[in-house]
């Protein structure tokens, strides 16, 4: 690694702090870090593997609901194992490019989870307000090509990002990011030159991702309330804010914290780093542990084919 006049041209190794300030008991917050990865994973995986088995959960509720278990799955593995290795056993150094592949697959998950949160918004949308046309609407095609544009979408905007940071990014004040994982601000603050164009296209593409789609999900689930309210039925308006409720409690935490975070980051510079650092961390693993739960909560067909999978014998 070459130094010049101090700074640090090219740096082969990053040095990720983990929580700065509370390294001390960073190894007990490892435990319910842990936990929560844990849990994801597990209902995560039961969420695709039942919508896999049941060929009547094959219709676009849930097909969307398998994509976001998996994108969740990956997201929090894309954090999680390196954060132990950091919090339990002092593992901090990580490689400029093995860095910049992490941050990079964060932030594309995080895009594709946005996208596909904004999907699921417009397919309750079309179930409620035009029931007669979802099924026309919906087609396995228009699916396909919905997954196919939340990810090409996240791709497109998250590989600049990289490419700023490799190719204009060359002289660094110091290699140890204040960090438990390589995110983008992070990384750019630790630049001593060129840092101003990195920084207007991140706010670019948190705008252009996380202002987009929350936008239209608002516009969405305002439309959605009008029109459950106005059903002559009881039964109707039930079922329809049910399946509503679950949604809302799965995109409330997402949006939240991913504000929080993103705000604290950039313009709280009186807030102390821990708690950065905390609200990045649990934006990325809440999410994850948390929707299985609300969907295994919330939502019948899921839970009942859980208890079917576990509690049913094979000959009943």
């Amino acid at each position: 690694m070459l130094t010049f006049n101090g700074s640090f041209f090219m740096p082969s190794l990053f040095t990720l702090v983990g929580i700065p300030g509370l390294e001390p008991v960073q190894c007990w917050i490892g435990i319910p870090f842990c936990a929560m990865y844990i849990i994801a994973v597990t209902g995560n995986s039961l969420i695709l593997v039942i919508i896999k088995k049941e060929n009547s959960l094959h219709i676009p509720m849930y097909i969307f609901l398998a994509m976001l278990a998996a994108t969740d799955m990956a997201l929090s593995t894309c954090i999680l194992p390196k954060m132990l290795g950091i919090f339990w056993f002092h593992w901090p150094e990580i490689s400029f490019d093995a860095c910049l592949l992490q941050m990079g697959l964060i932030h594309s998950f995080q895009a594709t989870e946005s996208g596909i949160l904004l999907a699921m918004a417009l397919d309750r949308y079309v179930a409620i307000c035009n029931p007669l046309r979802h099924a026309t609407i919906f087609s396995q095609k228009l699916l396909t090509h919905l997954g196919v544009g939340v990810t090409l979408r996240a791709a497109i905007l998250v590989l600049p990002t990289l490419l700023l940071i490799k190719c204009r990014l060359k002289l660094y004040q110091t290699t140890v990011i204040s960090h438990s994982y390589c995110e983008h601000m992070a990384i750019v603050k630790l630049a001593a030159e060129n840092i101003r164009v990195n920084k207007i296209y991140g706010l670019f593409v948190a705008f252009a991702i996380l202002g987009f789609d929350i936008i239209f999900i608002t516009m969405s689930y305002v439309r959605i309330f009008v029109t459950v309210f106005q059903l002559p039925q009881k039964e109707a308006r039930v079922k329809a804010f049910n399946t509503c409720v679950a949604h809302i409690c799965v995109f409330l935490p997402f949006y939240l914290l991913a504000f929080f975070s993103f705000f604290t980051h950039r313009f709280g510079s009186h807030i102390p780093p821990y708690v950065h650092i905390l609200l990045s961390n649990l934006y990325l693993l809440v999410p994850p542990f948390l929707n299985p739960i609300v969907y295994g909560v919330k939502t019948k067909e899921i839970r009942r084919h859980a208890w079917k999978m576990f509690v049913s014998s094979p000959n009943s």
